[in-house]
């Protein structure tokens, strides 16, 4: 588990240019959470960022230091481990610099000086601090609280890294990430994957969402984990209000986030993946590009840096166990619009540059063919043809069952769209009387019969009304193989070709709740399709005309297929890290189960890409896609065993 570390943004109670009280306070927030590796406080927290012309005073400025190093001794005394970032001012080269400085193994590691200086509207910062590009020195002489001279290394290009180089930390001072260019892009090309963000910025009105966009869309851009550690409301309010916004991103994402503490203080802290920032620099291939015009940096190595804190342990993760789908209502609902535009955009397109007008789908009434028929519906509606030019075709066979056969004649004509019910079973027992295969003999030929005759229906009606064959396979189903070759497997163009199944389902929901208001009375289909279970229906029925066959009694549950594949494609994680997530992500599943389940993924994933390989026009919707002319390009041979036994 080393790749993970536990990070933490602290809104101390500060009492203005009382560098001892501050530094109490600071301690009593570390040692309450002795677990964080990195433990970010905001700027000028020794002192408070609102002292004014105080800051020419020496005594404030000697106490500052004395509380600094103070406090970086009295840190793992009190179990605090790792590593906290504090801000104090700072005297060097006749100058006072507004600094971060960091503290580890009892004493100071290394002092950053703030390279923007704010001088506008109600910020005077050039009034008492000198900016990082005036300084001359590389190592500052500073008297400690045991009235000792202590050499610490000193300036705005200075990287802390771990010994084993994991993890690599550089700064921004608030003002600094405002900048067009902030320095953590800079130092993020020279290695850095975690910023800290020392910060006192003023509330007004929409600054908070400014801020929080601009710190998420920091850490999306750099590929890094980002601490931000905002000023509390004990500030001066003589001018200007401070609320202690605080926030932990990662590669975009806000992890967790914190205004307004109550009692005026606040620890926020969250687990980042390093191997996530790792991975995804590595696909970026533009991430490094100008890494030549970077300013030359100073990389100190810092024992303990990582490993110094208590293990962070796969308990401590919470992962989301559907990570294709948004936990957030809101974030789903707007998600799912998000998606449909893009579905009914893409065959919108492709009817428009054909000059083709009319569609064609298999419907079956299961989800996948549900969700296709309602993005062809978005579609006409987007070229403002008739829902009666999408022809719904159902083929019932040995397997079909009356509930699925039903649903799918309702959905069809509740829509408007034309109907066509064309039974293949003499078809089926014909062409396998012709190869000579028995009838009662229920093996993949007899199965895959039955895909290839609907897929040869399908096309055959598409040339009689000059249309296009909507594809429905899934791109789960594309991961695992889970359709026939040249049956299912192929269409004119692929509207769900890279949306899992866990996302089938959310649109498929959110189209009955949200999208189709004035279509109410089909609801109750739509939710019959939901519930009823995954199954391509090519075994014979029951005698009670029940299906008979149930994918995920066979392949195992989509929803773990799903992570599996979240993880493995989008991260590029072992098969051993996805079974510790996967185990804490599904705690009421049979460990075991999982084990073999993430077996059957990765034996089907290797096997099954030469259908992936001549795979159907589709737009890409999300991060993870099995494309061979866009995201995914593998060998149709490559070999498991490697994978599987990591698994073992």
């Amino acid at each position: 588990m080393q790749e993970y570390i536990k990070v933490a943004a602290a809104t101390p109670k500060v009492f203005l240019a009382a560098p001892k009280k501050n530094a109490q306070a600071a301690l009593r927030l570390a040692a309450q959470h002795t677990d964080c590796e990195v433990m970010v406080f905001p700027e000028l927290s020794i002192t408070g960022y609102t002292c004014g012309d105080l800051f020419a005073q020496s005594r404030l400025l000697e106490q500052a230091v004395f509380y600094t190093f103070w406090l970086a001794e009295q840190l793992p005394q009190n179990g605090f481990l790792g590593m906290a970032v504090v801000g104090l001012p700072v005297r060097a080269d006749n100058q006072l610099f507004n600094c971060a400085a960091f503290l580890q193994n009892g004493t100071v590691t290394a002092i950053v000086p703030k390279q923007h200086l704010p001088n506008y509207r109600e910020f005077y910062e050039k009034r008492w601090f000198a900016a990082a590009k005036d300084r001359r020195s590389t190592e500052v002489t500073l008297i400690n609280h045991k009235n000792q001279q202590v050499t610490v290394p000193f300036g705005e290009n200075i990287l802390l890294s771990s010994p084993d180089g994991k993890l690599v930390i550089s700064t921004d001072l608030c003002e600094d990430l405002w900048a067009p260019v902030p320095p953590s892009s800079l130092a993020c090309m020279a290695g850095a994957n975690l910023v800290v963000n020392l910060s006192a910025s003023n509330e007004t009105i929409s600054k908070q969402e400014y801020r929080r966009d601009l710190v998420r869309m920091q850490s999306g851009r750099c590929v890094c984990g980002y601490i931000y550690a905002g000023a509390g409301q004990d500030e001066s309010t003589t001018d200007a209000v401070f609320s202690g916004h605080s926030l932990i991103c990662s590669n975009g994402a806000v992890l967790e986030e914190s205004i307004y503490p109550d009692q005026n203080e606040t620890v926020i802290s969250a687990i980042l993946d390093l191997e996530v920032l790792q991975n995804e620099r590595q696909v970026l291939n533009s991430f490094m590009t100008q890494a030549n015009l970077m300013p030359e940096w100073r990389t100190i190595v810092v024992p303990n840096l990582g490993a110094s804190a208590k293990t962070v342990t796969i308990e401590q993760l919470q992962p989301n166990p559907m990570p294709f789908v948004p936990s957030d209502e809101q974030q789903k609902n707007k998600r799912c619009a998000e998606i449909a535009k893009i579905q009914a955009v893409g065959l919108a397109q492709r009817l428009r540059k054909t000059g083709m007008k009319h569609l064609v789908i298999g419907m079956s009434g299961g989800l996948d063919s549900t969700l296709a028929f309602l993005v062809a519906v978005d579609a006409m509606r987007e070229l403002k043809l008739p829902i009666s030019n999408i022809f719904g075709i159902t083929m019932p066979c040995v397997g079909t069952s009356s509930r699925t056969r039903s649903n799918a004649e309702t959905l069809v004509k509740g829509y408007g769209a034309t109907f066509q019910q064309i039974d293949i079973k003499e078809a089926c027992m014909l062409h396998l009387k012709d190869i000579d295969h028995p009838q009662d003999v229920y093996d993949t030929a007899f199965e895959n019969t039955q895909a290839r005759e609907r897929t040869q229906i399908l096309m055959d009606i598409a040339n009689m009304h000059n249309a296009i064959v909507v594809g429905t396979g899934d791109l789960s189903e594309l991961a695992l193989g889970w359709c026939t070759y040249n049956g299912d497997h192929m269409s004119m163009y692929g509207v769900n070709s890279s949306i899992p199944k866990t996302l089938v389902k959310t649109l498929v929901q959110w189209h009955a709740d949200t999208k189709e208001a004035d279509f109410a009375e089909l609801k109750p289909v739509l939710y019959d399709i939901l519930d009823t279970p995954i199954s391509p229906e090519l075994l014979p029925v029951s005698e009670n005309g029940e299906m008979q066959q149930k994918t995920e009694e066979t392949i195992g549950k989509y929803d773990l297929h799903d992570f599996f594949l979240f993880y493995m494609v989008r991260y590029g994680f072992a098969p051993s890290k996805i079974f510790a997530l996967a185990k804490q992500a599904y705690p009421d599943l049979d460990p075991q189960y999982i084990k073999h389940t993430l077996q059957t993924f990765y034996r089907r994933f290797f096997t099954q890409q030469f259908k992936r390989n001549c795979l159907p026009d589709g737009a890409k919707v999300g991060s993870v896609a099995l494309s061979p002319r866009g995201d995914w390009r593998m060998p149709s041979d490559a070999d498991a065993s490697e994978f599987l036994q990591d698994i073992e």
